[in-house]
């Protein structure tokens, strides 16, 4: 199997062509660089420097023939689509058609990267799939937008999909500058000795699922025949005062967070129900959140 990675030199992207190369697949990376870094791919990878939105893109399709396209470029930052809806609507929206027409076109199977933030702020807890979608940002409007063309695509050309919906994932090579993920972010200020910043009491709840999990999911909704959207998680609920706990324990520190006022956009509690990725794609967890904190702090020193 081929299979072409959109946002392959990024945090997540790079982990799943690691997968890829383990199980002898052929790997295709598509990154523009934008935040992905060269470090992170995959010697054994083939790689084009390209934005999904340059025509050149269709080239790429007509030489390489990939057998599944796993999207993952898009435009990440809440805060920074508060800002500039613009950006975010043309990277996630239009970015994704124009991989769907070519998915179409090639007679790709698609694995879609969501997100817990087209849920907003929860009815109930955990999260299941059949929840009401009520995105809170920007961001995550643009994220469940293209979960319906691809249904839609679905039905009018059979187009083979499969959409997961990642809780707040963390690892190695996460970015810690800017918004970034906050397990990176804590962790190298922590090792550096400086206390975190928590924006508001530090109660609000994640659900923290590792990147090699999260890897893991793409592949085996590459291997299994089913349609539909997919929560991704630990299905656990942690707040952020604990996260913060379980690093200064791993670390040997004590450092006390600094608190900010809350952020515009951001939920207050998260947690995702797995049950159905268990269920039909053969999924599940296999990192504890102490476990997984513990490769990723091992990655940082």
């Amino acid at each position: 199997m081929k299979v072409l990675i959109t946002g392959g030199a990024g945090f997540i992207g790079s982990h799943i062509a690691d997968s890829l190369a383990d199980k002898r697949c052929e790997t295709v990376v598509v990154d523009n660089l934008s935040s992905g870094k060269k470090d992170f791919l995959h010697p054994g990878a083939a790689f084009y420097s390209l934005n999904i939105l340059d025509d050149g893109l269709g080239s790429i399709f007509e030489k390489e023939r990939p057998d599944a396209v796993i999207h993952l470029a898009a435009q990440i930052s809440v805060q920074k689509s508060t800002g500039n809806s613009g950006l975010d609507a043309e990277t996630n929206i239009l970015g994704t058609l124009k991989i769907l027409e070519l998915c179409k076109k090639h007679h790709c199977k698609l694995i879609y990267s969501s997100s817990a933030a087209v849920y907003g702020n929860p009815v109930y807890l955990p999260v299941d799939e059949r929840h009401p979608v009520q995105p809170l940002s920007n961001y995550g409007i643009s994220k469940y937008t293209p979960e319906m063309y691809i249904s839609l695509y679905s039905q009018q050309y059979d187009v083979d999909y499969t959409i997961l919906r990642y809780a707040n994932v963390y690892g190695a090579r996460q970015d810690a500058e800017g918004e970034g993920g906050v397990v990176s972010i804590f962790i190298k200020k922590m090792i550096n000795n400086e206390p975190p910043v928590i924006f508001g009491n530090g109660e609000q709840t994640r659900d923290f699922i590792y990147v090699e999990d999260v890897a893991a999911a793409n592949l085996a909704a590459l291997k299994k025949d089913c349609r539909g959207v997919f929560n991704i998680s630990s299905n656990h609920e942690m707040t952020i005062n604990s996260l913060v706990e379980e690093i200064n324990a791993l670390l040997n520190t004590k450092l006390a967070p600094i608190h900010k006022k809350f952020r515009t956009g951001d939920i207050l509690h998260s947690c995702l129900n797995n049950q159905l990725a268990k269920k039909k794609l053969g999924w599940e967890p296999k990192f504890s959140l102490k476990e997984g904190l513990k490769k990723t702090i091992d990655s940082w020193k």
